[in-house]
This record gives C-alpha cells, structure tokens and sequence, in this order.
C-alpha cells in the first residue's frame, strides 16, 4: 500500500522532488502548487484525501497553521538546514566564484547560515543576512525581502542574492538582479519524504490502536440520547454509575478535534468522570482507562476526564488543561532518581512538565502545589524527598505577608529536558 504525500509548494520545488519520489518505493505525490507561500492556506483546503501533508518550505506550513489544526492527518514542512546553506555556498564559490561577503541571503531562521560560517576555520566572513522570522509575528511583506536584496545591489554591495523563497527569486529577476534559490540536496530530499512515510505509517499504526473508556455517572441512563449520539459507540452499563464504551484512538482523537466531547461534558447537569485508555489490546486499553478514570475521580473538578496512552502518557485533566504526564520513565537517570526518592515515575514526570512549564527556575512550594492540584503538605512531603537527595534545593526566602513564617524559593537540580 503507498503512502499518499499531499505536497504543497511552488512549480520548481515540485520539480525537484518528483524525481526523488519516483525512486523511492510506495509513495505517491499529489501536488497542490502555489506562485506565493501565502497561497497555501488555501491549497489546504483542497486537499483531497491523503496519508500526510507536506510543505516544501517552513514559509507555507506558517501561513497555513490555522487551516492546519482541523486536518486529522499529520503535517511538516521541508526545513531548509546546514546541508542546504552549505551546499548552496559551496556551488556559488566553485561555479560562479563570489566570494560570501559579496552574496546577500534571506532566512526564515538566521542561525542556520551562522552555524555554517561558524564551522569555517579562518575568520568569519561577514554577510548580509536578513532573518525574517519576526515578519511572521506581525504583518508578512514578501516585498520587504525583495527591498533587501535589491537595496544591496543597488548600492553595489553584492554580486548574487540567494534566497529561501522561490517568489523572492522570481521578482528580484524581473529587476535584472543575479539571484539564486537555496536548494536542498537530493539525499535531504529523500530524507525528508522517508520520514513523511514513517509519520503516516505511526499515525495509521496509532489510529488503530484500541480505546476504551469509562465513565462514572450517576444518571447516564437518564440523559436524553441527543448528548450521548455523538459517542463512538453504544454506552454500556456495567453496574450502577459506571459505563464503557469501546472505540479506536482515531475515532476518539477525531471527535476531540470536533469538541464533541467537550459539548458532551459541558452539557452535563450533574457530576460527571471520564477516562479513557489506549492500547494494543481490549486488555492493555482497559486497565489505561481503569487508571485514568482514577485521576479523574481525584480531581477537584466535579466534570473532568484524562486520556492514557499506550505509552503511559497522561493527557488532562479535559476539558480546562491539557497537560502531559508520562506516567513510565526509561531515561537512566530519571529511573535512578526514583529509586533513591521512592517517588513514582508520575510524580516526577509532573516535576519535570512543572518546570518546563516556567520561564523562571525558581519556584515556591505553592507554585508547584497549585500545577500538581495538591495540597501544600503533599507538595513539601515531594520536595523533602527531592532535597534530601540533592535533587532540589532551596537558594532564598520570600516574605509575601507582614505575619508568618518566610516561604522557602526552591530551584531544581535534575535533568528535565530530555
């Protein structure tokens, strides 16, 4: 069976990655071609039924980011790197022998150009580098691009402007301006449609798997049938205030993008917990919903649910947060720490998402009792573990009242990026 690429992007971006495809056993191109990046939001909306989408430039896949978020299959972007710019340098030096201090480039990331002069051994040369990712945050202008390079040749600065947009290209030769486009090498070509097979192959292998969940509510079976239609399957009875229901993750996924379990809850009159697993198997998507529906039925909220993934990911608490929980811990270290501070892989895992979750390290034990949804005695009991091993440690004071004891400012001493 092939994999089915909806490939958005301009005529010569299709014309180089045709023939890669062509080489590459089961996968099938369905171009949809645009004359300006800005187009591709509406080319989104003409796709026709695919594996996954991709975008021959980060450009496109921005403009159509909204357009995105209700496609139910995944979706990447061609990402110009090193390679690219290195290539691209080396084919000027060697063919049209410019030296890089006499070349203009535009970049949606700037870095990525400076990471490939840093690698040189002599001294940097310097280049006119106009990085335009900040556009992209307020009003894009593609004719502001062009008005840099142009400006440049003007005033005899460079000899070539090289340039990330194929549009760019297009206008700066209608000005009688030398100019090429940034290519990507054939082997970055078929790296990236490989792994736009793998992403279908594991959304598809994802969307099979099982789901099954369970839902503690005293009256369900006198709810009016309009509000529970919409579930995947038949709500069956198992004993007084709990139900299950059986479906797939991509029927469940798929309506959590309708909302249609968001209506479901907040139509609810009376106090309702969800919680739904996903597995290989019925059994292993059982006990996943088994446990989530526990975390529900601890939360304070009296309408909430969490997911379970296979991968012992906990996703909620739905539908006010959608944090993410992993509940099995394999990093060495992580492993290590749980052993000495005989905390669960889930407490840490919340640790770890807490403090990612901040743009300051240093917290107060109220801070992480108002993430966790603890109290303040359960959140002191985790960080004494923690300090008593070296894992956090205390490096001030706050007084935030006039009357009372100061309350210790904490920094962790762990890896959390991983």
């Amino acid at each position: 069976m092939s994999t089915k690429i909806a490939f958005i992007g301009s005529g010569e971006s299709l014309t180089r990655i045709q023939p890669v495809a062509a080489n590459l056993l089961d996968i099938e191109i369905d171009p949809y071609i645009y004359q300006e990046p800005q187009e591709a939001a509406d080319l989104v909306t003409q796709i026709k039924p695919c594996d996954v989408v991709l975008f021959a430039g980060a450009l496109a896949y921005y403009f159509s980011k909204k357009q995105l978020e209700s496609l139910p299959i995944p979706c990447l972007y061609l990402a110009t790197d090193e390679m690219a710019v290195a290539s691209s340098f080396l084919s000027i030096l060697y063919t049209k022998h410019i030296t890089l201090e006499r070349i203009s480039i535009d970049m949606i990331d700037s870095s990525v150009v400076y990471n490939v002069l840093t690698e040189f051994e002599s001294d940097v040369p310097k280049m006119h580098v106009l990085d335009y990712q900040n556009m992209l945050e307020s009003h894009f202008d593609l004719g502001k691009i062009v008005t840099f390079h142009k400006k440049l040749w003007d005033q005899g600065k460079i000899d070539l402007a090289l340039t990330s947009v194929h549009a760019v290209y297009h206008r700066l030769e209608s000005f009688g301006i030398p100019a090429m486009r940034l290519t990507d090498p054939k082997f970055s070509l078929r790296r990236c449609l490989e792994i736009a097979r793998a992403e279908a192959e594991l959304f598809k292998r994802k969307s099979a798997q099982v789901a099954v969940g369970y839902i503690n509510a005293a009256v369900l079976d006198e709810q009016p049938n309009a509000l529970i239609h919409e579930l995947p399957s038949p709500i069956q009875r198992l004993e007084d205030g709990l139900f299950v229901f059986y479906s797939t993750r991509g029927e469940i996924e798929a309506l959590i993008g309708q909302n249609q379990f968001y209506d479901f809850m907040n139509n609810w009159d009376e106090p309702i917990k969800m919680g739904i697993g996903y597995g290989a198997t019925f059994i292993d998507a059982e006990q996943n919903a088994k446990a989530a529906l526990k975390f529900s039925e601890k939360d304070a909220d009296s309408k909430c649910w969490y997911i379970l993934t296979e991968e012992k990911q906990l996703l909620g608490p739905f539908p006010h947060e959608n944090r993410q929980h992993q509940l099995k811990n394999d990093h060495p270290e992580i492993v290590q720490i749980a052993k000495q501070t005989r905390l669960s892989p889930g407490n840490l895992s919340k640790m770890i998402e807490f403090s990612k979750s901040r743009k300051d390290v240093h917290f107060t034990a109220a801070d992480l009792a108002d993430y966790l949804k603890v109290t303040r005695r359960s959140t002191e009991r985790i960080l004494k573990k923690l300090a008593d091993h070296g894992y956090v440690k205390i490096v001030g004071e706050e007084m935030t009242y006039q009357q009372g004891r100061p309350r210790a400012i904490y920094e962790l001493n762990m890896p959390v990026y991983r």
